[in-house]
């Protein structure tokens, strides 16, 4: 029985690991598309425990600053928790010396979608930059892989609008169909 056990918590923690890598491996591709273009800078702030943004990113030529909490992964949705949103928010509203600040979303659904245990199966890979709207109080939100955006609002999940971000650099197009 105490065999079971360790082999399970081992493989939790390696799927611990791999959600951690995937994060990781997001925010430094945010980064680095920012830190290509001529007058952005950005910078990886940190783990989740510190309180702080996963990415900031500025651009004192634009009198521009964006902190973007960032999502990435192979299921069908992909939740961003209200602490995280509202941090993010806290720190925006600190740089009040820049025009335009935002609190930017950023989900990345991968190319392959997790439809079992270790069970892969291909998709298109998805990039969405939401503005999250600071009239709207801080609530756990969930991106779906259509780029949909909803709350929990009183206990019920409703459909939020978010304005799409235009990036500075270039990013995975994604066309709907209507």
């Amino acid at each position: 029985m105490q065999l079971k056990t360790r082999a399970k918590l081992k493989t939790n923690q390696k799927r611990a690991r791999i959600r951690r890598q995937r994060g990781y491996h997001w925010e430094d591709t945010i980064v680095k598309r920012f830190n290509s273009i001529e007058g952005w800078n950005a910078f990886r702030l940190g783990s989740p425990s510190i309180a702080l943004p996963d990415v900031l990113a500025v651009s004192t030529k634009d009198n521009t600053i964006f902190t973007i909490e960032a999502k990435s992964g192979t299921g069908t949705s992909l939740p961003v928790p209200a602490d995280q949103i509202e941090r993010c928010s806290r720190w925006i509203r600190t740089f009040d010396i820049y025009q335009k600040r935002h609190v930017v979303l950023a989900f990345k659904f991968l190319a392959k979608k997790r439809i079992g245990l270790g069970e892969y199966q291909s998709r298109q890979l998805r990039e969405f930059f939401k503005i999250w709207d600071s009239s709207l109080e801080f609530s756990d939100c969930v991106c779906t892989y259509d780029g949909e955006i909803f709350a929990q609002i009183n206990g019920k999940r409703e459909k939020i609008k978010l304005e799409e971000c235009i990036m500075p650099f270039k990013t995975k197009p994604f066309n709907r169909v209507k």
